[in-house]
Parts: C-alpha cells; sequence; structure tokens
C-alpha cells in the first residue's frame, strides 16, 4: 500500500510497449500511465461512481502483478483530510 498526496492518469502508454501499465512514484504523488482504452474506461467508471482496477506489469510476466485500486467510501472519515 503507497500514500499519496496525489495520482496522474496518463493515457498515452501504447499496446506495443508490452505493458499492461505501468506505475511509479514521482515526487509525493503516483503516476500510472495506462492505454487510451484503460483512459476511456476508467474515465466511465469516475462517470459512474464505480470502483476501479489497474493491472500494471508486463503482459507476460506472469503472476507477478501490481494493481492500483480506485475505490468509492460512504465513511469519508478514514479517509486523508488533506
Amino acid at each position: 500500500v503507497t500514500g499519496a498526496s496525489f495520482v496522474v492518469f496518463n493515457g498515452a502508454l501504447k499496446t506495443s510497449s508490452g505493458f499492461l501499465a505501468k506505475s511509479s512514484i514521482v515526487e509525493d504523488g503516483l503516476m500510472v500511465q495506462i492505454t487510451q482504452e484503460t483512459m476511456e474506461s476508467l474515465r466511465q467508471a469516475l462517470r459512474d461512481k464505480e470502483d476501479f482496477k489497474i493491472t500494471c506489469g508486463k503482459m507476460d510476466a506472469g503472476d507477478v502483478k501490481e494493481y492500483v485500486d480506485i475505490c468509492w467510501v460512504e465513511n469519508e472519515e478514514k479517509t486523508n483530510k488533506g
């Protein structure tokens, strides 16, 4: 689990790169590079206020994967106030 001050979603990752998605820590935030198709799905999930999971890593990496989970919560008391 990584805490971050901000998240950047970059929809310019090419499918020919061999990655499902890439995540990296940038300063005190998180940058997630995703394909244009995944960006469209993410946008729709945000509009519909639905949870969304992004699988990061190489397409042929087997079981070793990282995930970026976007979750909507009802109780805001347990979230970061900043």
